[in-house]
């Protein structure tokens, strides 16, 4: 998972007593600051933190007896998980281990900063009360994330069971995603590799970029539709890495942008649609129990059909 909720607080160093050799780096982060795991892994993932001085970007590595842990710590608002069945979203399938649901634009996947309430796990909470056991307490089931504005498809894990499978099939990039995209300006080759690091923007943290010491980011794309009117691509984008924004980041970096995106394209956004133009429309994985290969596809909701309509003529 990406995006480390919470505010950033004072700087922590600590040195490792006896009862701690051997734990992994991650706990260590979560214990010292009180943050979920998930939050933890974040920092260890953006290069925050320090063991002996050195930056560690393993969350599985093992520290020892008289190492020197140090990083800025956060805060975190304390999040009550309330079931609110209010919540739109559709269940595309559902079994005793997992969920696959189709999101819809303008729908925050969990609580964090500035959301307290409202989010789809709190939607997924109403309907499927079990699964305020799996996973960690504000993020329950979740092994996956989409921007608020991108729709589409996602899996929940719902047992305890499946919860871990599906965390590794997701780190292990084992599981197929598919977007569809409308993006700005005419792109010249059918199809193409986006290959670039991404990592925290130097100077605005909540942005991702292209930067050399980021993590390793890899975005296939496919040209669908060209319309030379309205200088407008209609591309099929595949992930073979899961990072933050990795699609929007991806393609503004090779000059076109998904319409929309006034965090990574025009401040302007677009006519047409008043949102980011991403869909996750496929989603390929195997069955975390059963071993059963699955696939789901989630239509192209009604902006994105109205905007499509209106630009490819």
């Amino acid at each position: 998972m990406s995006d480390a909720d919470g505010a950033q607080g004072a700087e922590i160093e600590e040195e490792l007593p006896d009862a701690l050799d051997g734990e992994r780096l991650d706990r260590i982060v979560s214990m010292l600051d009180g943050c979920s795991r998930s939050v933890a892994s974040q920092l260890i993932e953006d290069r925050s933190v320090r063991v002996d001085g050195r930056v560690v970007t393993q969350r599985s590595f093992r520290v020892a007896t008289g190492m020197r842990i140090a990083f800025s710590g956060t805060v975190e608002a304390e999040v009550v998980m309330l079931p609110d069945p209010e919540v739109p979203f559709d269940v595309l399938y559902s079994d005793d281990d997992i969920i696959v649901v189709n999101k819809p634009p303008g729908v925050v996947v969990h609580p964090g900063a500035g959301r307290p309430d409202k989010t789809l796990a709190n939607g997924l909470l109403a309907r499927f009360p079990e699964i305020a056991g799996v996973g960690e307490e504000i993020r329950p089931g979740i092994v996956h994330r989409l921007d608020a504005d991108t729709s589409g498809l996602l899996v929940v894990a719902r047992s305890v069971a499946a919860y871990p499978v599906l965390v590794d099939a997701m780190s292990a990039h084992l599981v197929e995603r598919v977007y569809a995209a409308l993006v700005d300006g005419l792109v010249i080759d059918d199809r193409g590799v986006v290959d670039a690091p991404i990592g925290r923007a130097s100077k605005q943290r909540t942005k991702m970029a292209v930067t050399n010491d980021g993590r390793w980011a890899r975005t296939h794309y496919e040209v669908v539709e060209r319309d030379h009117r309205s200088k407008v691509t209609w591309l099929r984008c595949e992930l073979e890495t899961g990072r933050t924004h990795q699609i929007r980041v991806h393609l503004a970096a090779i000059g076109h942008p998904v319409l929309g995106d006034t965090v990574y394209g025009p401040r302007t956004g677009s006519r047409e649609i008043d949102r980011v133009a991403l869909h996750a429309h496929r989603l390929g994985l195997r069955h975390p129990v059963t071993g059963e290969e699955l696939e789901f596809e989630a239509p192209l909701p009604d902006d994105m059909v109205a905007a499509r309509t209106a630009l490819f003529s």
